[in-house]
């Protein structure tokens, strides 16, 4: 057995290894049971289901049903009880200590600010709840043995027209455990040129920015992203690999665009569970994030909405591994990806790749070489 062979993470494994997260919704990554509870306390009577079991598995239903309106309704119900700030503070701390129990170091999540103003919050007291949920549950993550950074990215909505004032909202908080911008909803006629003042407005303030492209829609979609905007990310961007070429010979061309992203090592948050759900790929075997490791564009792992996907960073790299036969080290590849291509300054990021992410693989790496003295030992007594 080659170390390479030992090298494949199992479960286990896969869970204790630091992992880093960029592009996952605050309210499509609710706990089924706190569901329950907010909407008890809340008198919303509108659930599907009022057991937290049964509700999480009419949620990944209703995700995996092909049908929109219900994939859609399934955001109304989690944002329906994320309009106190009691409720925010408690879903913001419950994902931070989920991510954390998860092995997650790093996380960037985003929400709408204007999703949750229902129940008369203002657009900062949205801001000030979230964050103080994400201080909170990395406090009780550490205090169970895990260690987690989290950053929010305040999405505004691509068919609304709020999309300047949330960039500013997120400029007054940068430095308040804010760290970007984003734009999310339906990409089909809701072009990102159409809140090119927002970015202007960010590149002006010299402020980070992804861009939800390239998932539902196509290749217009990455490049105005890309070339009127100025997106610093791609969110999703899985459809990059409708601009590469496989000949019958197995031969690769990339197409302008797609070696622009490469060249320019834009990173691609990819979901590969999600993508599935959405038809961007109709297997792990066939989505197109095994041909883009293998191109070395700036890959990354996401989970998008962990309740509607019944997903965690630790089950999208089983499926991979699993699917693609993924090592330690093309974990660890993917990891750094992510670390390098966070909104937070560089030193801070430098910082956790040199000593959080890369320590943590090089542990898990070295357990073959004891486990094989173990039992080379356990050989030797037993013949002795």
């Amino acid at each position: 057995m080659t170390s390479q062979t030992l090298n494949v993470p199992n479960p286990e494994q896969i869970r204790r290894a630091p992992k880093v997260l960029l592009h996952d919704h605050l309210d499509g990554g609710l706990r089924p049971g706190t569901i329950v509870d907010l909407a008890l306390a809340q008198g919303y009577d509108a659930l599907p289901e009022a057991e937290p079991d049964k509700l999480g598995i009419w949620f990944r239903e209703a995700a995996d049903s092909g049908s929109l309106e219900r994939y859609l309704e399934t955001f109304a119900h989690t944002c329906a009880v994320m309009q106190t700030r009691e409720a925010l503070v408690r879903v913001a701390a419950e994902c931070a200590e989920d991510l954390a129990e998860d092995g997650v170091v790093y996380a960037e999540v985003r929400y709408a600010p204007e999703q949750h103003l229902e129940g008369g919050l203002t657009l900062e007291e949205v801001v000030e709840a979230v964050n103080e949920g994400f201080r909170e549950g990395e406090n009780r993550a550490r205090a169970n043995g895990h260690r987690i950074r989290v950053g929010a990215l305040l999405t505004a909505m691509r068919h609304a027209a709020r999309a300047l004032e949330i960039a500013e909202l997120a400029n007054r908080y940068r430095d308040l455990g804010v760290v970007g911008f984003d734009i999310a909803g339906a990409e089909a006629g809701y072009p990102p040129t159409r809140h090119l003042d927002a970015f202007e407005y960010l590149k002006r303030e010299n402020n980070h920015f992804t861009i939800h492209a390239g998932e539902a829609f196509g290749l217009p979609s990455i490049w105005q992203a890309l070339q009127w905007c100025g997106a610093d990310r791609l969110g999703h961007g899985v459809r990059i690999i409708d601009d590469i070429d496989i000949a019958d010979d197995g031969s690769v061309t990339l197409g302008r665009l797609a070696s622009y992203v490469r060249d320019k090592r834009i990173p691609l948050e990819l979901c590969p569970t999600s993508n599935l759900q959405t038809g961007a790929a109709a297997s792990y075997a066939e989505h197109p994030i095994g041909l883009l490791r293998k191109l070395h564009f700036r890959a990354t792992v996401n989970t998008d909405n962990r309740l509607m996907s019944g997903t965690s960073m630790s089950q999208e790299f089983e499926r991979l591994t699993e699917t693609f036969g993924y090592t330690l080290d093309d974990m660890q590849w993917f990891t750094v990806n992510a670390m390098k291509s966070a909104f937070i300054p560089f030193d801070e990021r430098l910082a956790m790749i040199n000593d959080v992410v890369k320590p943590g693989y090089a542990e898990l790496k070295s357990e073959w070489l004891f486990r094989q003295t173990a039992t080379t030992s356990g050989s030797s007594s037993m013949t002795g």
